[in-house]
């Protein structure tokens, strides 16, 4: 055993007149230091590393990046021992059928990727949920469901090697990690504003300016998806560039290391001219993965087979450097002036497997590039190229066909799902789904809801003040009153920078407030932690949320004082308290006159007249509770504004009650803004307020009602100093009620700490 470290040195004696310690501070020894262990040395990359890692790149039209990709496999590949190997992920949406770029192109990259020893694994995104989100099946979540057991089917049939290959389902994987998934997604939310993320609108073939809110919401998700599933590469289109380049942003403002690489796979031209991409909703623009002979014969006789490149000129918009919607940007990553659908079928598809050939008018080519100088040359015809086209494109189709044929599994889903075709985007189901808190036993029918403030690093007693009126507006006493805390829509609004301790701190200390205020009042209110609710129904919240947000253009949910530039947290917050007062169903609801509440308050009566009202649900009313102003100055200058200065806090000492209040705004003669008369008749607990003068200034006077007291101050007859005075008297009895409050929990004691130690980080921060 090594021998025990040296007993540290005594202490020097303290110098003359120097204050000695001693007792109180105890010395500590400090541990000899460990030496690292030196770094592993780098593994050694050999030829068959080096064979992964180039039949891996051939999937992608774009690698970000490749450096990143080698060491990825240097770190969990091919003899690394990595318990789990890399993850490659990539999304489908069971939007329908399947054409052959999602089924046959799909499984021969799957399979380059996980190719055996590759010590790799490819998750399956099935993702119905995102198809309820961009409306496909009706917004129906059981058809799409039958539509992704189709394309799983479909995938297995068309020659996926599955020994590495994994499906997940969106809806049930998010349902039960719901307390892992949705707080990441509100933590990519809150650090992007709405210009980023309307530029990954191609992901939903939708141009910017024609986005509803939900569709703001899909490439949140999918961003958050790449972190959820732990994604080390992302294996998709080139269309989704843009939101998996999203996920990597992210990484930058989320402080991690490791980026998913991007491994971004080519588009497969529309078999008609002009076509960038294939279409569900045109099925001659492709070929589908359950198309007859007859079928792949007609399209690819039929398909646009340009024999001539043509140089395109730049668009008038492009020209003048002006910015593209990002709908309308091109697909390609690279420049192709042919645009040949045959071309790209026999590159991307037919030559895709390593060592495939393509046999034409009597010659087997092994490489892309002999074909199209061929073609070009006139050496290869047009009918010879898409007879042998057609020939290939029905040896792949084949087992594909006689799967569904045969198989009763497979042949019951395609009959469903060109069902689904027939009947078209529309569903007769009536249901709309929501949280219900009334059935899980949170709340009483009926309610009165309240939902309290978004958290500050510095609460202000002010907040507080408002709660209790907006508690007190309902005056049924027979109904019950909640209080909803939106603790996951303060982290989606970046409030207190979304530290998820400061936020429960909070609120903590803000309930606390809220009870030493007035003990007897809030002894029946129910106090209830959105985070709680929608927890306990998770699936039902987050499609209502879904819901909302497909029946409303962005812009409507916006309104007047949400911008491009803003974070699109203010969205989605928007969104989340239509959802939290459709699972609330409160008979009334108490909202504060300002913009934020009339355009929420707009936004929950029109759902419930225009969605809700089918499922019984009646329209809630909104009671308007007036601003009681408890600012003490006036500051001008947004630079001096601090919330220490201008209100009273609700962690303040008792102290802070006179020395506050000496420096209260307090102008003869002026009632308009009188901080010390706002605030006197706000807490006053008695009939009215004496001001105790001597009898030379008039002697004692007694005010029952604030107008009195204005009346007198506006004349003169009435002192600032007088009114300080017994203004000051009334605060520091708030405040020590606060205090005292306080300091009888343990946990909010704690919560003031923590919270406090917070605002001083925040402003540290704020300094740099």
């Amino acid at each position: 055993p090594a021998p025990a470290p040296a007993p540290a040195p005594a202490a020097a004696p303290a110098a003359d007149g120097q204050k000695q310690n001693q007792g109180k501070k105890k010395s500590k020894a400090k541990k000899p230091s460990q030496p690292k262990a030196p770094p592993a040395p780098p593994r050694e990359w050999t030829d068959a590393m080096e064979d992964d890692y180039q039949r891996i790149l051939t999937v992608g039209e774009e690698c970000i990046s490749a450096k990143e990709l080698k060491a990825l496999i240097t770190a969990k590949g091919r003899g690394s021992e990595h318990a789990t190997g890399f993850n490659l992920y990539d999304g489908f949406e069971p939007s329908g059928r399947m054409h052959i770029a999602q089924g046959v192109f799909k499984a021969m990259n799957v399979n380059k990727c996980t190719s055996e020893g590759t010590n790799s694994t490819f998750t399956f995104w099935v993702a119905d949920w995102f198809a309820l989100m961009n409306d496909k099946m009706g917004g129906d979540l059981e058809k799409i469901k039958i539509v992704g057991k189709y394309l799983i089917e479909v995938w297995k049939a068309a020659g996926m090697s599955l020994d590495h290959v994994v499906f997940k389902w969106a809806s049930e994987e998010i349902t039960d990690k719901a307390d892992k998934y949705w707080p990441t997604m509100l933590d990519v939310s809150r650090r992007f504003n709405i210009t980023r993320i309307k530029k990954c609108c191609q992901i939903m073939g939708r141009l910017e300016g024609n986005l509803t809110s939900a569709q703001v919401l899909y490439p949140l998700m999918q961003c958050t998806d790449v972190f959820f599933l732990r994604a080390d590469i992302c294996q998709l289109g080139v269309d989704q560039r843009k939101v998996n380049m999203l996920a990597r942003e992210y990484c930058d403002a989320a402080r991690i290391k490791n980026k998913p690489v991007i491994l971004s796979h080519h588009m497969l031209y529309g078999l008609k001219a002009g076509q960038e991409k294939m279409s569900k909703s045109d099925p001659d623009s492709a070929i589908f993965m359950e198309d007859t002979v007859e079928d792949v014969e007609r399209k690819i006789m039929n398909a646009y087979c340009p024999d001539k490149e043509i140089v395109e000129e730049k668009k008038e918009q492009e020209q003048e450097g002006e910015e593209v919607d990002a709908g309308k940007e091109s697909m390609q990553l690279k420049v192709d002036t042919l645009k040949n659908p045959c071309l790209d079928y026999i590159e991307h598809i037919i030559l895709c497997p390593p060592g495939s050939t393509f046999t034409v008018n009597g010659v087997t080519y092994s490489e892309f590039a002999p074909i199209r100088a061929a073609f070009l040359a006139g050496d290869i015809s047009e009918e010879q190229l898409k007879t042998a086209l057609i020939a290939e494109l029905n040896n792949l189709l084949q087992p594909v066909r006689d799967h569904f044929t045969n198989d009763a599994n497979a042949k019951d889903l395609l009959a469903k799902v060109r069902q689904f075709k027939r009947e078209g985007n529309s569903t007769s189901k009536k249901t709309v789904r929501r949280l219900d808190l009334v059935s899980l036993g949170k709340v009483q029918a009926g309610c009165h809801a309240v939902f309290g403030p978004l958290p500050s690093a510095n609460p202000t007693l002010e907040v507080a003040f408002q709660t209790i009126n907006q508690l007190k507006a309902c005056t049924n006493k027979d109904q019950q009153k909640v209080l909803f805390l939106p603790d996951w829509t303060a982290i989606v609004c970046n409030s207190c920078d979304a530290d998820k301790k400061a936020i429960d701190a909070f609120f903590s200390i803000f309930v606390a407030s809220l009870q030493a205020l007035d003990a007897d009042f809030m002894k029946d209110i129910t106090i209830l932690k959105q985070s709680e609710a929608i927890l306990a129904d998770p699936s039902n919240y987050w499609i209502s949320v879904i819901n909302v947000g497909r029946h409303f253009a962005l812009d409507d949910v916006m309104g007047t004082n949400v911008e491009d530039a803003d974070g699109v947290g203010l969205v989605i917050g928007r969104l989340m308290k239509v959802a939290d007062v459709m699972g609330l169903a409160p008979a009334s609801i108490a909202m504060p006159e300002c913009d934020d509440a009339t355009i929420e308050s707009g936004l929950i009566g029109r759902f419930v007249d225009e969605k809700m009202k089918v499922s019984g649900m009646t329209k809630s009313a909104i009671v308007k509770v007036s601003r009681s102003n408890l600012e003490l100055q006036i500051v001008e200058s947004e630079v001096h504004k601090t919330e220490n200065f201008e209100y009273y806090l609700l962690d303040d000492p008792k102290v802070n009650g006179k020395s506050k209040m000496k420096k209260a705004f307090c102008e003869p003669g002026n009632v308009e803004f009188c901080p010390p008369i706002a605030l006197a008749f706000a807490f006053t607990e008695s009939e009215g307020i004496t001001i105790h003068r001597s009898d030379d200034n008039g002697g004692d006077v007694t005010y029952k009602t604030k107008a009195d007291m204005e009346a007198d101050f506006k004349s003169g007859a009435l002192h600032p100093g007088d009114l300080k005075a017994a203004s000051t008297k009334i605060m520091v009895a708030v405040l020590d009620k606060i205090s005292l409050g306080f300091k009888a929990d343990k946990d909010v004691t704690k919560s003031a700490k923590a919270l406090k130690a917070f605002a001083k980080k925040m402003a540290k921060n704020k300094k740099k």
